[in-house]
């Protein structure tokens, strides 16, 4: 059998159709030197050949971009966030544990650097982009470009040249982080483009817990967010990693994510997402490493017009590996989620054990699931499954509710909780599973 492994991994990139592009120029670049300048330049000669993708490519089929007003954003000037509506107190508070270790706040040109010194005394380097590109290029060089290439699309390249915030995380080796980091993205601001690149290396042997989450207001004309997620998780090393996706309901919403996980390395990549006008994300797992795991876990609530679509990859690159993802969404109003989920097996990644699974229920007449998994595998002795489902409200258990006494409201409500139970015992932060059932309060109404 032919290996098709260039085409699924890196997803090379396509000239696309389309006349519409963004106003950005060259000078927007923002200002760097040495490697750091020339994968800008890179980035940023990808970006001028790509223009926006559209329906006529698969992985872009069911999610139409005809209505980006891409020539309508515009970057956010140093020190912006001072015109804009302040950072609610509750999104300071920790979700993991009681403390952080560390916290950054990445504002619209402008951040808050806030890290425990007994861990910067370790070695822990944990700041914002511009910082790092000052203080710790050497880090920066060992990640930069390793596992997104940005030629991978439109929304990498224009996230690789120009992004203006983000976040730098390297745990040297053998070092155990035992308070959580946390970063927050926040993005007020109309008609703005916030553009964010996220670097984390964890050495080997190390190990740590980062959530990071991208939140706004709700404002009366469109935003736009494009994103690189860039980790790398090296032998032994073990990494918990919960991203969080509170977008207001006016912003556009792209990003690319990818983890490597090295021999004997382990990830535990958690999702949520319950904001945004449309989000695509691409999220990528690759266990390069024999014996390297890692666990997906998605949470994604819409209502509205809403539309979220995501992409995930569990890349199997050598033996012993194992992956376990399992999404689950619901869905009310006109709104529509998109799944699309594919488990590689690369030729020689015997014993391969890979699982994938989708849940939805849709809770409105109007709201639509589509939910696409898949497999290739070119490897013998492996075994992989996986499993798609789109469904209603079951009548049985909401009249054994209202038989109960339970209103119809509070019926539907237990339900949906229990629906997303299987989720929320994958999750082991008390904080996130209650911002999640928060979540499913006010979507519920």
């Amino acid at each position: 059998m032919q290996e098709k492994r260039k085409v699924v991994i890196s997803k090379s990139p396509r000239v696309e159709s389309g006349a519409k592009d963004f106003a950005f120029t060259q000078a927007d670049i923002p200002a760097s030197s040495g490697f750091i300048a020339s994968y800008r330049a890179r980035a940023w000669d990808a970006f001028k050949k790509q223009t926006l993708p559209d329906t006529t490519l698969e992985a872009w089929r069911r999610t139409d971009l005809r209505a980006l007003p891409v020539d309508s954003f515009k970057l956010p000037t140093d020190g912006a966030y001072k015109d804009f509506p302040s950072m609610p107190e509750e999104l300071f508070k920790p979700l993991v544990a009681d403390q952080h270790g560390g916290q950054i706040v990445l504002f619209p040109g402008g951040s808050k650097i806030d890290l425990d010194a007994s861990l910067a005394k370790q070695g822990v380097i944990f700041t914002d982009f511009k910082t790092a590109q000052e203080k710790h290029p050497e880090i920066i060089e060992k990640i930069l470009g390793q596992t997104v290439n940005v030629e991978e699309g439109k929304f990498a390249a224009l996230a690789g040249a120009l992004s203006q915030t983000g976040v730098i995380l390297y745990v040297p080796k053998n070092t155990h982080i035992e308070q959580p980091l946390h970063s927050i993205l926040w993005g007020p601001g109309a008609n703005l483009a916030h553009i964010s690149h996220l670097l984390i290396l964890l050495d080997e042997g190390a190990n740590a817990t980062y959530v990071h989450e991208s939140a706004s207001p709700t404002e009366s004309s469109d935003a736009f967010h494009a994103g690189i997620v860039e980790i790398k998780v090296m032998q032994g090393a073990s990494l918990k990693f919960v991203e969080l996706q509170s977008w207001g309901k006016h912003v556009w919403n792209f990003s690319h994510e990818r983890i490597r996980v090295e021999r004997g390395g382990s990830l535990d990549w958690i999702f949520g997402a319950i904001g945004s006008k449309l989000t695509k994300n691409f999220s990528e797992l690759d266990l390069a490493g024999e014996g390297a795991t890692g666990r997906m876990s998605g949470f994604y609530f819409t209502d509205g017009t809403q539309h979220l679509d995501h992409d995930t990859q569990q890349n199997h690159l050598a033996p012993h590996t194992t992956s376990d993802l399992l999404f689950k969404g619901a869905l009310k109003g006109k709104s529509r989620s998109v799944w699309q989920g594919m488990i590689y097996v690369a030729k020689g990644a015997e014993k391969t054990d890979g699982y994938q699974a989708n849940r939805n229920i849709v809770l409105d007449e109007g709201a639509r699931a589509d939910s696409i998994p898949g497999l290739e595998i070119l490897a013998d002795d492996v075994r992989c499954t996986h499993g798609a489902t789109v469904g209603r409200l079951e009548e049985e258990p909401i009249f054994y509710l209202k038989s109960r006494g339970i209103p119809q409201k509070d019926a539907e409500r237990v339900v949906v909780e229990g629906f997303f139970d299987p989720i929320m015992q994958r999750i082991p932060f008390e904080g996130v599973r209650e911002r999640f059932h928060q979540a499913i309060l006010q979507k519920m109404g």
